[in-house]
Order: structure tokens, then sequence, then C-alpha cells
């Protein structure tokens, strides 16, 4: 006589029974296999560490991000622009991610649009020389801005630049 499979039924003879035994011990030998999984695979509270939530915004809609071919410089940076304050026309060769912690920013860009950004909202500039923009103050509190800029390995923070003859800018 001839045994075959795990729970030795005979060849040619299993029945239904033995089918549903069958299931039963793949499942049981699952489990057991699952319990001697090492400890590390599961998560442990970690410790020494603390985090601040510095900013936080809501994009006004999808961010696309393009980061810059080859290495990249990544900088964090505070910025605030006093009531009446501005930053002069200029643009970025890589692209900024910006927050608004506090105040409100107004940006007039190259093709002479206006964004008006309050705090608890982000934007993303974009990267280039076609990309001219100034970011004002028009308000009576400090605007201040947390921003990451992605740029081209030894980049400048920003290009000054050509004011762009809009109204008002």
């Amino acid at each position: 006589m001839r045994f075959d499979g795990l729970v030795g039924t005979r060849t040619g003879k299993s029945t239904k029974g033995q089918g549903a035994l069958r299931k039963a011990l793949l499942v049981g030998v699952c489990v057991t296999a699952l319990g001697l999984v090492p400890a590390a695979a599961v998560a442990t509270p970690g410790s020494g560490v603390s985090g601040t939530v510095v900013a936080e915004g809501t994009s006004e809609g999808p961010l696309r991000i393009d980061p810059p071919e080859g290495r990249a410089d990544v900088t964090f940076r505070k910025i605030t622009v006093q009531p009446g304050g501005s930053t002069g026309w200029h643009t970025h060769e890589g692209q900024l991610i910006a927050v608004v912690k506090s105040g409100t920013l107004t940006r007039t860009l190259h093709d002479c649009s206006v964004e008006v950004t309050s705090a608890g909202t982000s934007f993303i500039e974009p990267s280039g020389a076609d990309h001219r923009h100034i970011g004002r103050n028009l308000g009576t509190e400090p605007v201040v801005l947390w921003v990451t800029y992605l740029l081209p390995e030894g980049s400048e923070l920003s290009d000054d630049a050509a004011a762009v003859d809009c109204p008002g800018a």
C-alpha cells in the first residue's frame, strides 16, 4: 500500500473529508509559521526621538514636483517679509515648496497674474528664468514662510531678475 500527500491518503482513494483535513492542516502550518517570524518584523515604539511641526499648509490643487537632474541641494529656510516689504523680482534654478506659516503673501508672476496665499496654504514656485516673480507683504503683520528649495547642486537660492512691466507691480 502506497501513501500520498501530507495526511497519508491512499493513492487514488482520497475522500471529501480527507480534503478538508488537508486544508485545515495547511492553515495550521501557516499560522504556526507566522508565530515563528522574528520579533523585528513587528512594529516597536521609538525612543529618544521627538519632532515638531513648524508649519503645514494645504495646496490649492495638485503639487507637481520636478526635481533637478543629477545631484540636488535641498535647503529648508524660514523667510520673513515685513509689512510693506518685498522679495524683489527673482527666479530660481530649481523648484521651491513653500508653506505660509502666518500673514498673507501676494505674488506677481511673470505673466502679470497675481496669486494671494494666506496662512495655512502652500504653493510651488517653478524653476527657470522664464518664471520671474516677486513676493509682497501688503498686509499689516509679517509674512512667515517655510520654504524647501530643490536646486541643482551648487545653485544660488535665487537669482535677481529684471522687473516685469505689470500694472501695480
